[in-house]
């Protein structure tokens, strides 16, 4: 089941430079939805050098951006 509050992003990346971009632009997004909602922190997902998820998440407190390595 989806609500208001879940957010996920995929980033596949071709180059360094697009992968910095792409997470920077999820971030921002995420971001900005946890700012409005107030409970959930922000996790991306490494699943390989070049994919990534960035998610709202209820097991990161809000406020906190985590990173974690998923390959």
């Amino acid at each position: 089941m989806t609500t208001a509050l879940d957010l996920s992003m995929k980033v596949i990346a071709r180059d360094r430079a697009s992968m910095d971009h792409q997470l920077d632009e999820a971030v921002a997004i995420a971001k900005a939805r946890a700012m409005r909602e107030k409970r959930q922190g922000i996790l991306v997902t490494r699943y390989a050098h070049d994919s990534f998820t960035v998610a709202l998440s209820d097991t990161v407190p809000f406020g906190t951006t985590l990173e974690h390595q998923d390959w």
